[in-house]
């Protein structure tokens, strides 16, 4: 859970997520989850919100299923596939989900 001063601390990077959405073709309710996800586990330092918002969105586009690859997540949150792959399976988890194996 999140407080509605999050929602507006993190401001900058929810209009990121919504600009991401946008360009990768998602729907209203993916980036709703995303922002959920994202701001249920923002960190403290913005060093790393910019991953945790990218990891949130591929993990929220999982959930909702609406899948895209980690590298076309990464491209469109500007951050390197390889950290979206360190981090989206604590975020489905945390969030409920079990990951997939694949």
């Amino acid at each position: 859970m999140y407080r509605a001063s999050d929602r507006v601390d993190n401001e900058a990077w929810i209009e990121l997520l919504d600009e991401a959405c946008a360009s990768l073709d998602l729907d209203d309710e993916t980036r709703s989850t995303a922002v959920d996800l994202f701001l249920s586990r923002a960190p403290d330092d913005d060093r790393g919100k910019r991953v945790a918002a990218a990891a949130s969105l591929y993990a929220a586009g999982l959930i909702r299923g609406e899948e895209r690859s980690q590298s076309a997540v990464a491209d469109a949150m500007d951050v390197s596939r390889l950290s979206v792959q360190k981090r989206w399976k604590p975020i489905l988890e945390d969030a409920g989900f079990s990951p997939p194996s694949w």
